[in-house]
Formats: C-alpha cells, sequence, structure tokens
C-alpha cells in the first residue's frame, strides 16, 4: 500500500510541477531536458552502476529504447503544455484514459477477450474524454484552440507509447535487463533533448536558463521513483496487475484532480466533472470487465 501510494502522489507530483514550472517563466523544454538527466543520474546511483555500455548498442531492445526515448521528450513535452494551457485535471484524465488505445491493440495482436464491460468502458472512456475537455464558450471569449488539441494529441501520443511499453515487455524485457532498459531509454531522451537544446542555444531561439536545471531535477528525481514505486507494487502483485493499474490510475486522476483546485484553484465545468467521474469508471469496467 506504501509504494501504491507513492506511485499516485509521485505520478501527480510530474503533472503538477509543470504548472509550477509556468508559474515562475521556466522554460518547460529546458526542465523536460533534465528532468531526463535526473532520471539517470538517480538511476544509475540508486542501482549503483551505469548501464549504457558498448555492448549496449547491440542488445535487441537497444532500437527501442531509443525510440522510446524520443517518445519520452515529445510527449512529456505534450503533457507539460496541456497542464499548462488545459489544466492539471484534464491532462492527468486524459492521460490515463489513454489505456484504451493499448487495449485496443491487445484484442488485436495478444487476442485479449474483449467483454461487453471492457468495450462500454471504452465507449465511456471516449465520452469521458470529451467532457473532460469540454469548456464553457463565453459570448466575450473564444475557447483557446490548444485547449483542444492538446489534449486530444496527449491520448492518442499516450496511447501509442503504452503500446509500444507493452509490446516491447512482451518481447524483449525480463527481471534481469528491466532497469537496464528504462535507464538506457531515460538516457536516449536526455542526449536527444541536449542536442536539441544545444541547437535551440546556438541558433539563438532560445535562451539557456540555469534554473531549468533545478526545476529539471526537480521533477527527474520524482520521475524515477514514481517508476519504481509501481514496479515494486507490480512486483508484490504479480498475480493481481489488472487490479493496480487502474486502482493507480483512478488515484491518479482523483489526486490531481483534488490538489490543482487546492494549489491552483483550477475550476471544472459541470461537464468536466461528470467527466472524471465517468474516467474512473470507464478504467474500472476496462480493468476489471
Amino acid at each position: 500500500m506504501f509504494f501504491l501510494i507513492g506511485s499516485i502522489i509521485l505520478t501527480s507530483y510530474l503533472t503538477l510541477s509543470f504548472k509550477v514550472v509556468e508559474r515562475f517563466g521556466i522554460n518547460a523544454f529546458q526542465a523536460i531536458v533534465f528532468n531526463y538527466v535526473g532520471c539517470v543520474v538517480t538511476g544509475s546511483l540508486f542501482n549503483g552502476y551505469f548501464p549504457v555500455t558498448a555492448d549496449s548498442f547491440h542488445q535487441p531492445w537497444f532500437k527501442w529504447a531509443m525510440l522510446m526515448g524520443a517518445s519520452f521528450i515529445g510527449i512529456f513535452n505534450i503533457l507539460a503544455f496541456t497542464a499548462q494551457k488545459a489544466g492539471v485535471a484534464i491532462a492527468s484524465v486524459v492521460n490515463k484514459l489513454s489505456l484504451v488505445i493499448p487495449f485496443v491493440f491487445s484484442i488485436y495482436l495478444y487476442h485479449e477477450k474483449a467483454t461487453v464491460l471492457k468495450l462500454l468502458g471504452i465507449a465511456m472512456a471516449l465520452v469521458a474524454v470529451y467532457l473532460t475537455m469540454k469548456r464553457e464558450r463565453t459570448e466575450n471569449k473564444k475557447i483557446n484552440k490548444w485547449v483542444i488539441i492538446l489534449p486530444v494529441v496527449l491520448f492518442f501520443s499516450s496511447g501509442m507509447l503504452d503500446t509500444m511499453i507493452k509490446y516491447v515487455e512482451q518481447h524483449f524485457i525480463n527481471s534481469s535487463n528491466q532497469n537496464d532498459y528504462l535507464i538506457t531509454a531515460f538516457a536516449c531522451a536526455a542526449t536527444i533533448g541536449l542536442g536539441l537544446l544545444l541547437l535551440l542555444i546556438i541558433t539563438g531561439k532560445l535562451k539557456f536558463d540555469y534554473r531549468a536545471i533545478i526545476a529539471g531535477l526537480a521533477i527527474g528525481i520524482p520521475n524515477y521513483f514514481s517508476i519504481w514505486c509501481l514496479v515494486v507494487v507490480l512486483k508484490k502483485n504479480a498475480g493481481n496487475s489488472t487490479a493496480v493499474i487502474p486502482i493507480n490510475n483512478m488515484g491518479i486522476v482523483l489526486f490531481s484532480a483534488v490538489m490543482a483546485g487546492i494549489l491552483f484553484k483550477e475550476k471544472l465545468t459541470a461537464a468536466n466533472k461528470i467527466g472524471i467521474i465517468l474516467s474512473l469508471i470507464a478504467i474500472a469496467l476496462i480493468a476489471y470487465g
């Protein structure tokens, strides 16, 4: 229970932290790049070694680690902008409801059974995403297009990443190389991010902000341990992962929404609140149906 609560709080913290980054005027991309540097350093120190060696390049999972690292950078930026432009609660709900996509692929790729309740959960999840994103239009204020576009992009990109993670887990990852793979993926994300950051600074399109290093470490250390806590929970409940993951996701949705309201005074419309409730029911149906 302790590690499950840890996973929920730390994962929620990641989304909430982007609002703090925005409040301090720190560039989100720079913070995200140094976040992955922090993940690599934290993981290496915590496990006592740096797993990326010359031999890593010859591992069958290495190309997937590179692809996942690139995806991490892109999707984390989308998550950050969604939290900043559309709100923490919306970003959290859409991110967690993206589990619909790997489930659909699992039916096709792994022939998992699609029960009536699971299909109902998928339909309910799509309605929940729509309601959670829905904004009230006033006569004098137009709805920012990014409030609609960003959550949709986050939903599909996060879902495809989860699908890729499941595929790699099924075909390449085991208990002996799991940590090596994860830190390698973080290292790829950090390398790609640092390369892009250097290019943007050299071309004058971005000004380096030393505060991004501090913000990145403040995000990166909890980021690593959020995943570590979830892995510990899954190991302790090896035969009950179908229950752990939805409970974890529902906890993140609820905790993020509550904290966003308390810390940032985020206001949700009636439709948004119904969407959050539907999202919790949808996660439960997909998991237990």
